[in-house]
């Protein structure tokens, strides 16, 4: 059974809203009697008496109709979507394309009443059409919401240029209304509402990681971090930038009067299909200011441990780790190396019924179910070190602690884990022996620290060769010194060329490489004792523990990634050649 079009759940909107308890039965019988006189649907009544809101109305809809519900009011327009469904149609039977996944085919449709035969008959023709064109079948994703907001979004998105290209020609035609922009309810007519759209879609739709928006003296530049490498997409002419700056700033909530302080914000939107949430922040430069979005995909930002990429070995030494009922778990490595989903990752493995699992970030970048997530606020006085003594007070079993930035929120950390928790944490060090030292620089007490620490995972992200049109090659002699290959052996890694399919990159998409140090009862004295570098490394190395470097070779071996990319992140300069 196609589970994305199953039968409704004949419940009475009324009836829903009442278990849901929105509503009372006195409520609801006044709402019945102005229906009789007027003919309105019920949840319509109900909204024009001020009973629910627009939130309440789907939610109960949802429940009523067994249908997922849908909050139009957020979504960013997708022209593929709405190329597929006339806007005769739409209108006739109130639906609304809402987004198109090229890759699965899959066409989701927001709808008062997902049910009605005569619409699905009436799309069906168009689903045929758009199938000879992608050479698969379209598939309808359906999805409820209220006749007005599907009204709305139709008459908000169809017959409007939506592409970025076809956009600027439209601005070069035209003045910018600076002043209609710092409206908050400024109409999506205006062709920079569409501009800063289309680019917000454009960068999730490539999969980046940030966008940047960076004014130079005659012209915006806008870049995009995709797989961990910033990429120039467009140059926008000067003149357009401060009123998208002003469109940035009105959808994450800041002060657009302010100008020369830096300011944080957030955005979430729906786009193709799934909410997507932006964490905003502007900073003024000598050429005007220069602002950042973070994208946070609550889809792809929590994978399974066994998604990682990990070894066998590495993945059972980890499962080993976490058995232990306390202590703590520090994830290393630069910013932008993948430490949060490697947490979250390990969050959600332990994650259930029988744990009390409390986070304290700065933000919360993903929301997790079962888990008590807190943001710190510097307006309320609540750090890091303050958030810990306050989360010890609700019982948690497992303790997240988003950064440890300073003796107090390491001290802090430590005697969590003391008292009987789990306790996650990141720490900035370029590698897991190298924690040792940083923790003894916040002036942590090696004795303190050595027997409550669980491991250390130190990782880097590299990218990973497009398999399209990656090409083997037999290495040279320095690149074999690198890999630790002999001059017999006989091996064939790969490099990049680039491809339409990878954007002539070369690389797509991205995978960890990890070093993984247990604190085992050998290491635990060593570090009591004071040990240096180069005792702790013969150790570890004697112990089953593989460096980063190993791991990245691995990954070249086993022709993912290139030797050429892991230099890039990860240090080999104690095996190169000196020239």
């Amino acid at each position: 059974m196609n589970t994305h079009n199953a039968p409704l759940v004949h419940q009475r909107i009324g009836e829903a809203l009442i278990a849901l308890g929105q509503i009372n039965t006195d409520q609801l019988n006044i709402a019945l009697q102005r229906q009789k006189s007027d003919n309105k649907p019920l949840g319509e009544e109900l909204l024009d008496l001020h009973f629910i809101t627009e939130h309440d109305m789907r939610v109960a809809v949802s429940a009523a109709a067994g249908y997922q519900a849908i909050d139009l009011s957020g979504i960013v327009a997708h022209a593929h979507a709405l190329a597929l469904i006339p806007k005769s149609i739409a209108i006739k039977h109130i639906l609304f394309p809402v987004s198109f996944n090229i890759e699965n085919s899959e066409l989701v449709i927001s709808a008062s009443n997902p049910d009605d035969i005569m619409a699905r008959d009436a799309i069906a023709p168009f689903l045929i059409q758009a199938a000879q064109i992608t050479a698969r079948r379209v598939i309808p994703v359906w999805r409820i919401a209220p006749r007005s907001e599907v009204l709305a979004a139709i008459n908000k998105f169809y017959d409007h240029e939506l592409s970025i290209d076809g956009i600027m020609f439209e601005l070069e035609g035209g003045e910018l209304d600076i002043n209609a922009l710092m409206q908050t309810g400024v109409s999506y007519s205006h062709p920079i509402v569409r501009l800063t759209d289309a680019l917000l879609a454009d960068a999730v739709g490539r999969n980046a990681s940030d966008i940047h928006f960076e004014p130079e003296a005659q012209f915006l530049r806008v870049r995009y971090r995709i797989d961990g490498v910033l990429r120039a997409v467009r140059s926008l002419a000067k003149a357009h930038w401060m009123a998208i700056l002003v469109r940035l700033k009105v959808m994450s909530g800041m002060n657009i009067a302010e100008t020369r302080a830096p300011q944080d914000g957030r955005v979430s939107l729906s786009l193709f299909g799934r909410q997507i949430d932006f964490r905003a922040a502007s900073h003024p430069t000598i050429h005007g200011e220069n602002f950042v979005l973070r994208i946070l995909d609550r889809k792809s930002g929590i994978v399974g441990l066994d998604k990682l990429g990990m070894t066998e070995v590495q993945l059972t030494l980890l499962e080993r780790m976490l058995e232990r009922p306390e202590g703590i778990l520090l994830v290393t490595g630069p910013t932008g190396s993948g430490k949060t989903t490697t947490l979250y990752s390990i969050l959600s493995h332990l994650n259930n019924d029988a744990v009390n699992i409390m986070t304290l970030e700065d933000p919360v970048e993903y929301p997790l179910e079962l888990t008590r997530q807190t943001s710190i606020a510097e307006t309320i006085k609540l750090d890091f070190s303050n958030g810990i003594r306050s989360l010890m007070r609700q019982d948690p079993d497992i303790i997240l602690v988003g950064e440890i930035r300073d003796h107090d929120t390491a001290e802090m950390a430590l005697r969590a884990a003391m008292t009987g928790h789990q306790v996650f944490s990141t720490l900035h060090t370029n590698s897991a022996i190298g924690s040792i030292a940083r923790l003894h620089d916040l002036g942590i007490i090696e004795e303190m620290f050595a027997s409550n620490l669980i491991g250390i995972i130190a990782q880097r992200l590299v990218r990973r060769l497009c398999p399209l049109c990656k090409v083997g090659y037999i290495p040279d002699a320095l690149e074999r010194q690198i890999m630790n290959i002999s001059a017999t052996e006989q091996i064939t890694i790969y490099r990049q060329t680039g491809c339409a399919d990878c954007e002539y990159q070369g690389y797509k998409g991205r995978l960890a490489i990890m070093e993984i140090l247990r604190f085992d009862q050998g290491l635990v004295e060593l570090v009591t004792r004071g040990a240096g570098l180069k005792e702790i490394t013969e150790y570890v190395l004697n112990h089953h523990f593989t460096p980063l470097c190993d791991d990245g070779i691995r990954r070249v071996r086993g022709g993912m990634t290139s030797l050429q990319e892991v230099r890039r992140v990860v240090d080999f300069s104690d095996r190169t050649i000196a020239s």
